[in-house]
């Protein structure tokens, strides 16, 4: 893989790339330092302090979502002191920029760190353009530095470091007249993904921040599992290595060049007792806290390590996990799509050059040291995102606002909590048919992966449509991955099998419950464990039980046929037939089934039956 090398910009970073990283790999950006910090801040000659306290804002899993995200997938909850739930309209670049700018007012020492996810699974306004748009208002909303995470590999390494470093696409070029695409005047680390011929990391592993004799070092790293759900295409010739063992080599080698205090990106997370974004994290009381990947992964990383911001699971949370020393450490995460942003104090020593660890309500404070904040829609707008929306929205326009069909209510998938959801099923219904006929795969039943569902279908008009019309854009913020269509032949006991890896090995932990179309029915028993959770003698297709000898017509999009998810069993499908893209296939299904007068109705979503 090669890649343009990065021209050197106007001369404002900060973020200067570590000793000896030019070497790293073809796909390393050089990285220009600044002679002041990019906030305008300049060097002071006054004595400084011991300490000083250095603003870390934190945000991640953005995924493109310039515009206020629509439905219940731009709300998020506080809990408020009666101890009710209020969902609060958040997110949007314009109130992001706004938000992030506003609170760096004050802080000489300010930096701007994201977890992964700035790109992928976008809605159309990004999507269409590559990311680029998003690119764009992340370079003007001064962002230092981001981890990568699985969804920037969607398109593949080449791509990713075309977004690093600028050019246009290869296929369609440039999208504006006399303009080409700049890439990212911040670092996407990648200290864990290595090329699998050269062993070498295909972007920079790590960069240190500095100010005013203030170092901080960022290692950012992905989940380990990214090659699991990311389609084969966009790993291909990548290795991804331990998340614990990376950070771990590299804070020694951060150590060795004299910088003291690191905070580790990392693209994986948890999920806290409580959905509400202002949960107090560190609540003793019985399950309270948090669980899942990123606990284990916290209780292993080197003290050397002082903080971690996270992500991937879409979750807010503002906790202290201890470090292997039993010391507090704060691991944090804002949500998702920009609707929530994190404002960690790091308190820096000039002696010891590394930070002072608290935990994240140190006692007798009156402020607590991380805290997660809304960003509300209730604040002026930032005008040079509204302009960057407004001039990509025009390019979109002639795409994006073709009315695709009619919907009587929101049908609900991103947003819905429940196991099976309405626009699943619509999504699984669609496949079905689109792929049923002989000449087109015959398929007879379909499956959908619920992680490949982005948003929700929302009745209310987003532009000038009309409320009720979907159009060609809040079609693609469902499903905006163009995943293109299979059909395979599964036999019965493959198809059973399918059906226990929703809730067992890779997924047992966190089930992933396939969207199914209609005519297939089953039990799921929470109560149970693992594989014993589906109720085999309750499936049935059309009314008949699965004969295990059986061989049955699947349709599902490429990346289940390729086993993503944990889903092992759909891997092994024999005689494929591509069909046409997943989009295509749901947006046929739209025109088919729905008029103005005759919109679509949410779906029952009662194929599963639940036992909790």
């Amino acid at each position: 893989m090669s890649a343009t090398p990065q021209k050197n910009r106007a001369p404002r970073r900060v973020l200067a790339a570590a000793a000896g990283l030019a070497t790293v790999g073809a796909l390393v950006a050089a990285m220009p330092a600044g002679a002041q910090d990019r906030h305008g801040h300049g060097h002071g000659h006054h004595k400084p302090g011991r300490t000083v306290d250095v603003q870390l804002l934190s945000f991640n899993d953005l995924h493109g979502n310039l515009e206020p995200p629509a439905g219940s997938a731009g709300k998020v909850i506080e809990t408020q002191p009666d101890g009710s739930a209020k969902e609060i309209p958040a997110g949007g670049v314009e109130y992001l920029a706004t938000s992030l700018r506003t609170a760096r007012k004050g802080h000489p020492y300010s930096i701007t760190a994201a977890g992964g996810d700035m790109v992928g699974a976008s809605p159309l306004l990004s999507g269409l353009f590559h990311d680029e748009p998003t690119i764009e208002a992340l370079n003007k909303l001064d962002l230092d530095v981001t981890s990568v995470g699985n969804h920037e590999f969607d398109e593949g390494a080449t791509e990713l470091a075309r977004l690093q470093n600028g050019g246009c696409h290869p296929v369609e070029g440039c999208y504006e007249k006399d303009k080409k695409f700049e890439g990212a005047d911040f670092p996407y680390l990648a200290a864990n993904v290595t090329n699998e011929k050269s062993g070498k990391p295909i972007l920079k592993p790590y960069t240190v921040w500095k100010k005013n004799g203030v170092k901080i070092g960022f290692i950012g790293v992905t989940l380990e599992g990214t090659p699991n759900i990311v389609t084969a295409n966009g790993v291909k010739g990548l290795k991804f290595h331990d998340e614990i063992e990376t950070i771990n080599k590299y804070a020694k080698k951060l150590n060795r060049q004299g910088v003291k205090s690191i905070v580790a990106l990392i693209h994986e997370g948890g999920a806290p007792a409580s959905t509400s974004y202002n949960y107090d994290c560190d609540s003793s009381g019985a399950g309270d806290g948090i669980s899942g990947p990123i606990t284990d992964i916290a209780k292993g990383i080197t003290p050397k390590v002082d903080a971690l911001v996270t992500g991937h699971t879409h979750q807010a949370y503002v906790c202290t996990i201890p470090d292997p020393a039993g010391n507090p450490r704060m691991v944090t995460s804002a949500s998702s799509f920009g609707k929530l942003y994190t404002d960690t104090t790091l308190t820096y020593d000039r002696r010891t050059k590394d930070i002072v660890r608290t935990s994240v309500k140190s006692a007798g404070a009156k402020n607590p040291k991380s805290a997660n904040h809304i960003v509300s829609r209730d604040q002026p707008k930032a005008d040079d995102m509204t302009a960057l929306i407004a001039r990509w929205n025009t390019l979109a326009a002639p795409i994006a606002n073709k009315p695709q069909g009619y919907i009587s209510a929101d049908i609900n998938g991103r947003g819905s909590t429940a196991i099976e959801k309405p626009l699943g099923d619509l999504i699984a219904d669609a496949q079905l048919e689109g792929l049923a006929p002989a000449d087109k795969g015959g398929a007879v039943v379909a499956f959908m992966n619920p992680g490949g569902i982005r948003s929700d279908l929302v009745h209310k008009a987003s532009g000038a449509e009309g409320d009720g019309v979907v159009t060609y854009g809040e079609a693609f913020t469902v499903q905006p991955f163009t995943n293109m269509m299979n059909v395979v032949d599964l036999t019965g006991a493959q198809l059973v099998e399918a059906l226990q890896q929703q809730v067992s090995g890779s997924n047992e932990a966190s089930p992933k419950i396939l969207q199914v179309s209609k005519g297939l029915t089953y039990t799921l028993d929470m109560t149970k464990t693992g594989a014993a959770r589906v109720v085999t003698d309750t499936i049935k297709l059309n009314g008949e039980a699965i004969d295990p000898a059986k061989s049955y017509r699947v349709a599902m999009n490429e990346f289940l046929a390729g086993g993503g998810d944990g889903f092992a069993a759909l891997g092994q499908g024999t005689n494929k037939l591509v069909g046409p893209s997943d989009l295509d296939v749901f947006n046929a299904y739209l025109a088919a089934h729905s008029t103005a007068e005759a919109p679509l109705a949410p779906p029952a979503a009662d194929r599963i039956t639940v036992v909790q």
